[in-house]
């Protein structure tokens, strides 16, 4: 109850986490989308009114009028040697403002549109030459360039230029509705994208938390059987004090034989989770690979022989890997070891070594008691025993192919166990060249 209030926990947190970052990605795109939008539409306006008092500055200095009759921005037709091309937007309204902040171009402008819009207008110089917004009515959009007039010899003080962006204006309130409605979609759809992907996040956390649960009740359990043994016969001891070693030989031989099994395992656990930290580095070195195989397997040739069991060596890979002597050397002592403890008199154990595909591939078989065919994956995983009965008789803790798995695997290459085909177990391991 309490892991799965932790994971949900969790969960919560990795889905907020990910929604407001959704929610911030979103929300910048949309402000910078909407700001390029905004500045390229009006670009073309601010470009048009800058223009004209860069023409009314320099081609019409003191000249500029509106022919009273058409009611709209048009300036008096120029000469044609004075145009030079340019063409004056028919959207753009000039204003001509006295000192005394009167309109004195009222004629040129036109009076429908004086009396409706510009009667009440006041001059506001806070913002000579910006390019400024104002609403008249609160319906009409339009931006204007307030700037100096450069003829001294008139009543004109300033011109004022304006150009209605009503379109613009309505194309950007469009757009921003748009964006919100679109942002407020994809921030909809973004929460079930973090909920998925919290549910994913947690999915490596669940089973790294269920194998490590697993790993220390496995451990706990193993450690407990030994330092159970230990701890009674030392109390046995005590019992007698008085007693001679030689009449406590067989339990002070347990002990120590529980003591040593106590110290594989624990070395076996801390190899284990110094390759779950990624702590060990492997010291890759070339080795000729069958002197390698045949400095390693001559003890056990001889124990073989102590126990009544044959072991050959059959190599032919004449080639060179790359590897670490020291793991290298362990893989091969927990595969022949296992090859020893479950094999009886007569049976036999086979080293042999090869090229295939320009990688070496060494098979290590024995016609031991061997596996299951559906077990065959499962005895690289950690704790497990096929028979837990024969493992405890043997002293084996499940660890030892684990450990071999992982040297294959930090090597590079691949391990698989299958049956044999009259009876026992072959290994077979594949190394790069």
């Amino acid at each position: 109850m309490f892991k799965n209030k932790v994971f949900r926990n969790q969960q919560l947190k990795f889905m907020l986490f990910n929604l407001i970052a959704f929610t911030v990605i979103f929300s910048i795109f949309g402000i910078i989308i909407f700001g390029q939008v905004q500045g390229t539409l009006f670009s073309k306006t601010d470009d048009e009114l800058l223009r004209f008092k860069q023409m009314m500055e320099e081609q019409f200095p003191g000249e500029m009028k509106l022919e009273p009759d058409r009611g709209t921005e048009f300036p008096d037709e120029p000469r044609p040697d004075d145009r030079k091309g340019f063409e004056i937007n028919p959207r753009i309204i000039m204003l001509s403002w006295n000192e005394s902040g009167e309109i004195v171009n009222q004629n040129q402008i036109g009076t429908l549109f004086y009396n409706n819009y510009l009667e009440d207008y006041q001059l506001e110089v806070e913002n000579m030459d910006v390019i400024t917004n104002i609403t008249f009515h609160d319906e009409y959009d339009f931006r204007y360039l307030l700037f100096e007039d450069q003829n001294e010899s008139d009543e004109i003080a300033y011109h004022q230029l304006l150009i209605n962006i009503d379109g613009e204006t309505a194309i950007i309130d469009h757009f921003g509705e748009l964006l919100v409605l679109c942002s407020s979609i994809f921030v909809i759809l973004s929460i079930s994208a973090s909920y998925l992907l919290s549910k994913k996040m947690m999915k490596p956390i669940i089973q790294s938390w269920n194998k490590q649960t697993e790993f220390v009740e496995n451990a706990s359990h193993e450690l407990r059987t030994p330092l159970t043994i230990i701890q009674n016969k030392l109390e046995l001891l005590l019992v007698e004090p008085d007693e001679k070693i030689m009449n406590k030989f067989e339990n002070i031989a347990l002990s120590l034989s529980e003591t040593r099994r106590l110290s594989k395992l624990t070395s076996d656990l801390l190899t284990l989770a110094r390759a779950d930290s990624a702590e060990t580095e492997l010291v890759k070195q070339p080795l000729v690979l069958d002197r390698f195989i045949k400095d390693v397997c001559a003890p056990y040739i001889e124990i073989a022989e102590s126990q009544e069991k044959q072991m050959w060596l059959n190599l032919h890979a004449q080639a060179e890997v790359k590897g670490d002597e020291v793991r290298l050397h362990q893989l091969f002592v927990i595969l022949l070891d296992n090859a020893l403890k479950y094999t009886n008199e007569g049976d036999s154990i086979g080293v042999s070594t090869s090229i295939s595909d320009h990688k070496a591939l060494i098979e290590i078989s024995d016609t031991g008691i061997g596996i299951k065919q559906e077990n065959a994956d499962k005895i690289f995983d950690r704790f497990y025993r096929e028979d837990r009965a024969r493992s405890r008789e043997t002293g084996g803790v499940g660890l030892g192919l684990s450990i071999a798995s992982w040297i294959i695997a930090k090597h590079g290459g691949t391990i698989k166990a299958s049956q044999n085909k009259q009876k026992g177990t072959t290994f077979t391991i594949t190394l790069p060249m």
